[in-house]
């Protein structure tokens, strides 16, 4: 096998290598993406479960205002249950969104590229 035919092999073997080092990237990148989704989903519906809570703690109020008694303090429990729920929800999803963010490029995948970059340098020039 001649030189050239040698050297144009190494450039497709590692234009091959790079682009798939790339995709699977990519793949990584895509990956936290969705649990970064699933973060914000999971806040979001902790800020529903507080709007409920303080939908009910304004409907014990009034329940309160008008009857002076047992109607108000049922409003009461369901709301503190719910404000906790959303208490619950909200750190788990914070949890997860500073699991994901911030979306870095994957270090593995980085340091993987440039060792076979340097491997097929190392080779072409023998």
């Amino acid at each position: 096998m001649s030189t050239a035919q040698l050297v144009s092999r190494v450039a497709d073997e590692l234009s091959r290598l790079v682009r798939d080092e790339f995709k699977l990237a990519r793949m990584q990148l895509e990956r936290n993406g969705k649990r970064a989704g699933r973060g914000a989903g999971t806040i979001g519906g902790a800020g529903l479960m507080a709007a409920y809570g303080g939908a009910c703690l304004v409907a014990a109020a009034i329940v309160a205002l008008a009857i002076v008694m047992p109607a108000w303090a049922a409003a009461v429990v369901v709301g503190v249950v719910l404000l906790v729920v959303a208490g619950i929800a909200g750190r788990v999803g914070s949890k997860t969104l500073r699991a994901a963010v911030p979306v870095s490029v994957p270090k593995e995948t980085m340091e993987k590229l440039r060792a076979d970059v340097q491997t097929m340098v190392g080779h072409a020039r023998r």
